[in-house]
């Protein structure tokens, strides 16, 4: 798509802080005025179109793409998405550990951490089994994760669910949304399965573009929190 417009500028309404080209405002694919809780979010949005040629590429936009997740479909479905994201608790990565060999068996002890933080900060206490069988996570342990996305804001828990969809992790992502970890430090750590067989058998070119498409993913997931926030 042809860039349509020259100028992009940034100015703050009762609603919020909004970005204008060539002095019009500018709406979401469902036709919402796209407002945005703090100047410094706006500003890291319209950069993304001032950033732009004379070739539009979306797919560079990532934080304008979080943004019109975050008005077009959560703020109308706080629950469905808070339910979505808590059934990454219910199965969470970190639950689930490997049998053999013992060097991927002592790898995966970096979640204890983790899992620890999680039972401290949020009273989260996960159950941990070896295997792929199911394990069922208590009432109390998933009413505490509920607890802890249930009063996050809307651009937190888009965050989240791009956090918690990418690692396999509820744990992980509120690690990151609590500044517990650095997104690159989760996915990391989500990842230690395939970096093992990486060192083990090597990793191809499409996989290691696809992690790294992933982990700019996170880094951005993450952004949008701090900006939000500031």
């Amino acid at each position: 798509m042809k860039r349509f417009y020259k100028t992009v500028t940034v100015d703050e309404t009762p609603e919020g802080f909004r970005f204008l080209l060539d002095g019009k405002a500018v709406r979401t694919p469902a036709r919402q005025s796209l407002f945005l809780p703090t100047l410094a979010l706006a500003e890291a949005v319209a950069a993304e179109w001032r950033e732009q040629g004379e070739e539009m590429h979306p797919a560079d936009m990532a934080l304008t793409r979080l943004a019109n997740t975050v008005l077009d479909g959560i703020r109308n479905s706080r629950d469905d998405v808070i339910g979505a994201i808590l059934r990454f608790g219910e199965n969470d990565l970190l639950a689930y550990r490997a049998e053999a060999p013992a060097a991927l068996v002592a790898r995966q002890q970096q979640w204890n951490d983790v899992l620890e933080w999680a039972a401290e900060a949020h009273d989260a206490r996960l159950t941990v089994t070896a295997g792929i069988a199911h394990v069922e996570q208590s009432p109390e342990t998933l009413a505490a994760l509920h607890k802890a996305i249930a009063n996050r804001s809307d651009f937190e828990l888009a965050a989240l669910h791009v956090l918690a969809s990418i690692t396999g992790s509820l744990i992980l992502g509120l690690a990151v949304l609590d500044g517990r970890l650095t997104p690159e430090d989760a996915f990391r750590l989500s990842r230690l399965d395939e970096a093992f067989q990486a060192e083990q058998w090597g990793m191809d070119r499409e996989a290691e573009a696809r992690a790294q498409r992933l982990a700019a993913e996170m880094r951005h997931a993450a952004m949008l929190v701090s900006l939000s926030r500031t």
